[in-house]
């Protein structure tokens, strides 16, 4: 596991406070989405098919560390859209840190040399560029050519100024599993990236290609395939054994919606970061007027092949913490990558 020593140990301390206040439910990640708009078209991407309207409408600063107060979440993951898009991220990210808040501005890296100046590096920035995969993979997955050269410019310039930069990976139907590999052994090896995520797709009905979405079975073997690489040791994952495992169909796991909570510019949304079901006023609504055993495998029929990060890491994080076995893997993992405090 790649996170940050620091981090590690106030993500720790966060959980144990709430175990200590016996909180049955509580958040670990705040998905901030400032805004919908985006200057691609990804072809399995759900989030910009809302009207213009919708797409014109914008957080402010203000309303952004007013969510993350409200919320308490150590964590903040700034999605969209695109963030860069927004005329005042600098201002969102520097108020988030000035909350002690571990940000991870999440990218598609096409404007981010234009921002780097405005938005100082800090042991509580992430830069979280998507990549989906070598060039041809990627450019076809985000519907436009150079897109993933830009990319790799702008985390070259990143890395060279001294910012954490991690990658966001989303694995779909034509994702090859040698291919993936080949692409993390690149953002290790070359870019010397400080870490990597990886999800599969979530079939939203509204993207513009249906067909680039896995089943569930379909994604166990696949990612099976791709952990099976000789290469796996050296791969650096923001993420808990107990998760990698999941996606491989080695554990069962539930969903655990509550545990990423996300503010969007139409309010607190229901129940999770992939389906807009319904929207909240204030975070305490969301948590208590929400009818979460409603939700996940089993349960909404709009769940059934969703094994994304945003609704089971947070499961894994309390596998991890409820096991001390679990906890010595995690610690180890974090040991073994390069971390900074």
């Amino acid at each position: 596991m790649g996170i940050p020593l620091r981090q590690a140990a106030a993500v720790s301390r966060y959980l144990v406070t709430q175990k200590l206040l016996r909180k049955k439910r509580y958040p670990l990640v705040l998905m901030l989405e400032p805004l919908y708009r985006c200057n691609l078209e990804c072809e399995g991407c759900g989030k910009i098919q809302h009207s213009e309207e919708i797409l014109d409408t914008y957080l402010s600063p203000e309303e952004c560390w007013a969510a993350s107060d409200e919320c308490g979440a150590p964590v903040v993951s700034i999605a969209g859209g695109e963030p860069l898009i927004h005329p005042q991220i600098d201002r969102i990210v520097e108020g988030l840190i000035e909350r002690k808040r571990f940000v991870y501005l999440c990218t598609n890296a096409i404007l981010l040399e234009r921002w780097l100046p405005k938005i100082s590096p800090s042991p509580y920035l992430t830069i979280s560029v998507h990549m989906d995969g070598l060039r041809a993979q990627h450019d076809k997955s985000v519907d436009r050519e150079g897109v993933f050269d830009k990319a790799v410019a702008a985390i070259r310039t990143a890395k060279a100024k001294g910012y954490r930069v991690s990658t966001n990976t989303t694995v779909f139907n034509d994702s090859k599993p040698d291919e993936m590999a080949q692409l993390f052994n690149f953002l290790v090896d070359d870019l010397n990236i400080d870490g990597m995520m990886v999800s599969p797709g979530y079939d939203y009905p509204k993207a513009p290609n249906q067909s680039v979405f896995l089943k569930r079975p379909e994604m166990m073997a696949t990612f099976k395939k791709i952990f099976d690489s000789p290469d796996r040791k050296r791969w650096r994952f923001f993420h808990t054994p107990v998760f990698l495992d999941f996606l491989q169909g080695k554990r069962a796991m539930q969903c655990t919606a509550w545990g990423n909570p996300t503010r969007s510019v139409l309010g607190w949304q229901r129940p999770c970061y992939l389906m807009n079901e319904s929207y909240a006023t204030t975070f305490v609504e969301l948590m208590e007027e929400t009818e979460w055993d409603r939700y996940g495998y089993g349960r909404d029929a709009r769940c059934t092949n969703c094994m994304a990060h945003c609704g089971y890491e947070a499961t894994a994080v309390g596998t991890t913490m409820a096991s001390p076995l679990e906890g010595v893997r995690a610690a180890l993992g974090t040991i073994g990558g390069r971390q900074s405090s």
